[in-house]
Parts: structure tokens; C-alpha cells; sequence
């Protein structure tokens, strides 16, 4: 618009209609026009449809690809929104052009599917097998549906509770509500069979009565079993970091699944073996052989050890000594490990390659990643990274996904890969991690098992420690994927203009500086429209003037009165070669040396890792180094986790001196829970599984679980001393074998 014009009665809007609207337009532009001559675009420049100038390559199973990445915003529903997804890309694909497909390449919902999938048969599994032991001890059908029924009820409210919460469905809460089913099976147990063996003693005539004032007696030893296990999560609400981010979500389904099924064994299940069963039950409710013979069994050793408790330090000490030997034995980790389905190939090339060759390089990495047999799919960036973030050209990364079904697992497949890309291509540089460790890595901010800061305030003396460094660990077993830490820019093309050569030629360092730009990377001068959007018309030098060093020299500058002259004329060209990276650490000068690991526990590694930088001639005076990277984390979890294990303790400690205010009978029953995790090391050592933040956190529940087996147990004894008057060496003997069935029943 360029103004208005009144007209009698109307007003205009002038518009001058500059507008460019194909390239013919374009190359007629006229430029100049002197003496009649006119000189116009396509007289002294190729018009020609291009692209903006790339510096990134996507390609997806080795054809060049468009990558779109969906994020999920905070509380959404991945499942519910990758299924949303998977519809609007069929839809598309009815759109596309011939010779271009729609693929979609990962979908983490399908972790959450299986995930729930595990979860609902673990909680099949869990109540069949409920079903079956209650039956085979207890002999009655209707006993073991009320004991069954349970389950669903307490799962379905505790979705609705989670709902709530404002939680859903992910890898920790379904989990969480796994790990529950068999807690939830135990709390109907003990009610059950309290219940079924107070009806028995009471005879036939009192029969509805006895059944409310049993599970009336039981609320109190009930009530403290629960708690004892509730107890053990409040110090995990204080745990913070990754550790907080995993375990808050599971603690919060679990104690919520506990607090469910105490309420509902508590009342619902009274009600309903009140309403259900018969005195016929009780009668048929008798001894099976199984039981009878583990009361004989139990009582003999009962009598035995009573009389000689140097017996029971006997079985103990030697129990001690495995644990206290296995403690030595059993590995280290941080997160457990899990076959994803997939995994992620980071990778560099030398600093300064191309984005040409680094990407030649990369097709002949695609040909290695497509011949392996197990490989479904895969995608590749260069100059960027799977979160869209932006690269150097020489940097960039593979997400490889794997078939599902029958394969090798993903650790053979990542080594077999990683061996044939550093025989068969060299000059690259690669590190391979699932998924999960990579982002869990990236939370971190170091992605690496094993990182070696290295302080000195000598740069000389700090990049030559850290390549002996990388040198010297490399030859430690399992130590895969070294990085030394050291990472130089790209050679450069300095170019000093000389003020005085500038002045002479009419201009200054910048006008020349800037001129120089316009010509290589190009000057956006207009737009013009096509379509519905709008297409730059950039304007540089040809392309044979900015592949080559040598034509930068005769680029013409033009002056500000008209003349031209060669760049060379007024600048000094000097190859500057790649200066390393500068990294700081709290202010002090710092590279760090990294490492993965293949085949072997993190904490084993690190202790390796350790003796070989002890070596008195491989660190010089005045250089230091500090571990980080997971192992880094794994400590901070660690110290956290045994805090709440300890809080965890004294909490049950407090809670059983609530219950039975005597010290020896809270120090006894602590006894128990302490030498299980005793147990749990011998467990981790047999089955080879690494010490991690799952196995300290099971440790810890423990605490609880031991606990509410011992409660039951002393509230029987104690009921029998007070309300039967048995003497207390007889009433042990009771006790134990009334609940001998009951514990048999619920481990």
C-alpha cells in the first residue's frame, strides 16, 4: 500500500504490486539501465530452483527421511495418544505422492503395553497360584474364592485411587501394583485362616458370632502387619534426583494397594464369610496331611532348639558368613537391566569432516546395521541428535530398533555391531546404549558408566593425561567405547584484513567482513509467493567459488564508488588447525574421560578403573581427577536409599515398641528383618544379579514384610499367654504351630 486516493464519493487504496511470481519474473528483473541499455538478472546470474543450504542429513533404513518427533505433554496418555497418532498417519498415507511412505519407526507406548501386559499376567499367575495353595491347605472352595476376589477389588480401586492422584499408567506404578498382588494375597490369608480356625474351636452353635468376634481379635496384629509394611515408604517420599523420580511413583501405587486391602480384608471379608459360610465349612475346614505334617515337623524342631538355642546360633552363624561372603561377591549397578527392543548408536568422525564424507562414512555403518538379521528398522542423524537438538557436522546418532519375537538378545546384537564398525569402518568413533540408560544419561547430564575428570591448570600437561588415561583403561576388561575427552574445533580459514590495504580501496574491516559473508553463506534479498507460502530468493557466488579454498582469495569485493578488487588484495589467509575444547569444572580447567561398559558390573569396573589410576606414573604432580557419570550417581542413590532403609528401621522399631512396649520383644522381632537382607545378598549372588536401585529399594520393603510375618506371631503368642493362660515356653510352641500354616500359606 502506498497511499489512498478520494474520488468523489469513494476512496481508493493505492497498492503498488511488486510481487514476484515465477522465476521468468525473476530473471527479468531489471538491475540497471544506463545509455538505453538495461541489464537484467538473468543477464548476469543462474535463476534456478534450490534449496536452503543443508548441514544436516536424515535418512530412515538407508533412504534419505523427514523425522517427526511427537512429544507428549506433562499427565498425557501416551498410549491413548500414539494410538491417536498411528490413525492420523493412515489417514495421511492416502495423501502422499507416489515414492514417499509414511513408517512409524518408535513408539514407546508399546514398552507401556507390554508393560501392562506383564502386569495383568503376573496378576493371573499370582491368583491362581493363591488359589491353589489356599486350597491345598484349606480344602474348601468357598474360602478360596472369597480369598481370590479380593484381588480385583483391591486393583481396581487402587487404579481409581492412582486416578485421583492425578497418576496413570506407566513402568513404575504397574510395578508397583505387581509387586503388590502378592502383599494384597497375604492380607486376605491371615484374615481367612484366622477366621476358618477360630469357627472350628468354637463349634457349630455360635457359629456368625465367632466369625465378627474373630476378625475382631485379629484387628489388632493385622493392623500392625499393615502398618509395619505402609511404614517403610514414608522415608521414600524425601528421596530425591532419579532415584526420587522412580520410587516416588511406586511407593505411592504400593502403599495405596496396602492401605486398599487392609481396609478391605478388614471389613469385607468378615462380612462375606459371615454371609457365605456355613458350619459345614468349619467342619470341612480340618487338618490336610500337608499341614500335619509340617506342625509335627516344626514342633520336634521347635523342642529341640528351645532346649539347646546354641542349635539356633548353629543355622544362623553360617547363614551370616555366606551373607557376609556374598556381600563381597555380589556386582554393582545402577538401573536394572531390560532388553528395550532398541538402542542408540552415538557416533563422531574426526573434528573438521565434512558433512559429505561424514555422511559416506554413515552409509557404510547403515550397511552393517541392516545386515545383522536381528535389526527390524532404524533411523540416522548427522549434524543433529534424536531430540532435535543441533550437532556438529561430524556428529550425529542412530536409534536402531529391534524384531520383536525370537532373536539374539540386545546386548549380543549392540556387540556384534559395535565390533564390525570398528573393524570394517575406521575414523569413526561410536557409543551404544539402550534407550532408557541414554536418556536416564542425558537426565544426568552424563550419559557414561564411567567418567574420569582430570584437573590441571596446564592445558599441555592436562590433554596428555587424559589420552594416557583413555590409553591406560582401555585395557581394562569390559571397558567399551572410549572417549578421551578431547575435542578440537575443525580447521579454519582465518582471514586478517589489513585495515591499511581496506582504507586504500575506500572501505573498512567490516564492510568487507560482511560483504565476504553475503557472498558465501548468501543474502536473502526478497521473497516471492508460491502458493500458499513463501519462497527466499538468496543471492551468493557460484558454487565453484565456495567449495575450494583457493578461489576464496579472488572473490571480488566492490567498493563504495563502483571499482572491484580481489579479496587477496586487502586480507592475509592462514589455516588455523582445530583448538581443543575448553571445559571447566566449578572454575577449574577440566577434561573428562569417558567410557561404557560391556559384560561386567558397574561398581567391579570402577574399582578397576581406580587401582590403574593409582598407578603412581600415570597421573604427574599437581593432576587430579574425580569419578562421575552414573557411577557418580549410583552413589548419590546409594547414600540415599540406605538413609531411607535406615529411616525405614527405625520407623518399624517405633512402630513394634508402640504395639508391645517392651524393648526384647521389638529388639527380637527386628532380629528377623535384619538377617533377611542377609538373605538377599546370598539371592543376588546365587542368581548372578547385580546390587542396584531396585534391589536396595526390595531390600528395604523387606524390612516390612519380614516384619508382618513376626507380628502375627508374637500377637498369637502374647493372646495365648494373656487370654488362655498358658505358660510362656507351651504358648511358644502354640503359637508357632497355629501359625505355622498361615506363614507357610503366604510365602
Amino acid at each position: 500500500a502506498t497511499g489512498r486516493i478520494e474520488d468523489h464519493y469513494k476512496l481508493y487504496l493505492v497498492v503498488a504490486d511488486t510481487t514476484i511470481t515465477s522465476l521468468d519474473t525473476l530473471r527479468n528483473a531489471v538491475v540497471s539501465s544506463s545509455g538505453g541499455n538495461q541489464v537484467r538478472v538473468g543477464d548476469i546470474a543462474t535463476v534456478s530452483r534450490g534449496t536452503v543450504p543443508q548441514w544436516i542429513r536424515v535418512t530412515a533404513d538407508g533412504q534419505d527421511a523427514v523425522l517427526v518427533n511427537v512429544f507428549q505433554q506433562p499427565g498425557a496418555n501416551s498410549v491413548a495418544m500414539a494410538k491417536a497418532i498411528r490413525a492420523k498417519l493412515g489417514a495421511f498415507e492416502k495423501q502422499m505422492p507416489p515414492g514417499v511412505h509414511l513408517a512409524n519407526w518408535y513408539d514407546q507406548s508399546q514398552l507401556v503395553i507390554a508393560s501392562a501386559s506383564s502386569v495383568r499376567d503376573a496378576i493371573l499367575i499370582g491368583v491362581v497360584l493363591a488359589a491353589i495353595t489356599l486350597f491345598v491347605f484349606l480344602r474348601n472352595w468357598k474360602i478360596t474364592a472369597i480369598a481370590v476376589a479380593l484381588v480385583p477389588v483391591v486393583m481396581s480401586a487402587t487404579i481409581l485411587l492412582l486416578d485421583v492422584f492425578g497418576m496413570g499408567f506407566n513402568i513404575m506404578t504397574l510395578g508397583g501394583m505387581a509387586a503388590a498382588v502378592g502383599l494384597v494375597i497375604d492380607d486376605a490369608i491371615v484374615m481367612i485362616e484366622h477366621i476358618a480356625r477360630r469357627v472350628r474351636e468354637a463349634g457349630t452353635h455360635a457359629f456368625h458370632g465367632r466369625v465378627m468376634s474373630a476378625a475382631l481379635e485379629f484387628t489388632r496384629p493385622l493392623a500392625g502387619s499393615s502398618a509395619a509394611t505402609l511404614i517403610i515408604f514414608v522415608p521414600l517420599a524425601f528421596l530425591s534426583g532419579v532415584t526420587g523420580a522412580f520410587f516416588k511413583a511406586l511407593s505411592i501405587t504400593m502403599a495405596s494397594a496396602l492401605f486398599i486391602s487392609f481396609v478391605v480384608s478388614w471389613l469385607a471379608i468378615p462380612i462375606l464369610c459371615d454371609h457365605w459360610l456355613t458350619p459345614a465349612d468349619a467342619e470341612e475346614h480340618r487338618e490336610s496331611r500337608l499341614s500335619h505334617w509340617m506342625n509335627i515337623r516344626y514342633a520336634a524342631l521347635i523342642e529341640r532348639v528351645s532346649g539347646k538355642p546354641l542349635l539356633a546360633l548353629a543355622g544362623v552363624v553360617p547363614l551370616l558368613i555366606v551373607a557376609a561372603l556374598a556381600f563381597t561377591r555380589v556386582g554393582s549397578g545402577f538401573m536394572p537391566s531390560m532388553d528395550e527392543g532398541g538402542f542408540v548408536l552415538d557416533y563422531h568422525t574426526a573434528p573438521g569432516t565434512s558433512i559429505t564424507e561424514t555422511d559416506r562414512l554413515m552409509r557404510e555403518v547403515e550397511t552393517i546395521i541392516r545386515e545383522n538379521p536381528n535389526v527390524a528398522t532404524y533411523s540416522r542423524r548427522t549434524g543433529a541428535g534424536l531430540g532435535g537438538d543441533l550437532n556438529e557436522p561430524n556428529r550425529g546418532d542412530f536409534f536402531v530398533r529391534l524384531k520383536s519375537g525370537s532373536r539374539e538378545p540386545i546386548d549380543t546384537v549392540m556387540e556384534e555391531i559395535r565390533s564390525k564398525i570398528e573393524t570394517n569402518v575406521p575414523g569413526v568413533s561410536i557409543e551404544l546404549a539402550q534407550l532408557m540408560e541414554d536418556l536416564i544419561g542425558d537426565l544426568t547430564a552424563v550419559p557414561q558408566p564411567v567418567q574420569i575428570k582430570i584437573y590441571s591448570d596446564d592445558p599441555h600437561v592436562l590433554d596428555l593425561t587424559a589420552r594416557r588415561v583413555a590409553a591406560r583403561i582401555g585395557k581394562i576388561q569390559g571397558i567399551v567405547d572410549i572417549d578421551d575427552g578431547i575435542n578440537p574445533a575443525g580447521d579454519a580459514l582465518d582471514l586478517h584484513i589489513r585495515p591499511d590495504a581496506a582504507a586504500a580501496e575506500g572501505m573498512d574491516p567490516q564492510a568487507i567482513a560482511q560483504q565476504v559473508s553475503d557472498l558465501l553463506e548468501g543474502n536473502v534479498a526478497t521473497q516471492f509467493q508460491q502458493g500458499p507460502k513463501t519462497v527466499g530468493v538468496r543471492v551468493w557466488v557460484a558454487n565453484a567459488m565456495r567449495t575450494n579454498g583457493t578461489g576464496l582469495g579472488e572473490l571480488q569485493i566492490r567498493a563504495p564508488d563502483g571499482h572491484l578488487f580481489p579479496l587477496d588484495r586487502v586480507t592475509d589467509r592462514i589455516t588455523v588447525s582445530g583448538q581443543p575444547e575448553i571445559s571447566r569444572d566449578n572454575l577449574k580447567r577440566m577434561v573428562a574421560v569417558t567410557a561404557r561398559i560391556d559384560g561386567r558390573d558397574l561398581g567391579s569396573t570402577i574399582a578397576d578403573v581406580q587401582r590403574a589410576l593409582g598407578e603412581a606414573s600415570l597421573l604427574p604432580s599437581g593432576v587430579y581427577y574425580e569419578l562421575g557419570g552414573l557411577y557418580q550417581q549410583q552413589q548419590i542413590a546409594f547414600r540415599g536409599l540406605l538413609a531411607v532403609f535406615g529411616a525405614a528401621v527405625a520407623l518399624v522399631f517405633g512402630l513394634l515398641l508402640f504395639l508391645y512396649e517392651r524393648f526384647r520383644v521389638a529388639l527380637a522381632v527386628m532380629a528377623m528383618p535384619l538377617c533377611a537382607t542377609g538373605a538377599v545378598f546370598i539371592g543376588l549372588w546365587v542368581t548372578g544379579i547385580e546390587l542396584n536401585i531396585s534391589a536396595m529399594m526390595g531390600m528395604t520393603m523387606i524390612v516390612g514384610i519380614v516384619t508382618e510375618v513376626a507380628i502375627f506371631y508374637v500377637s498369637e503368642f502374647q493372646a495365648l499367654v494373656r487370654d488362655e493362660g498358658m505358660a510362656p515356653d507351651v504358648a511358644l510352641l502354640a503359637a508357632g504351630r497355629n501359625r505355622l500354616r498361615p506363614i507357610a500359606m503366604t510365602t
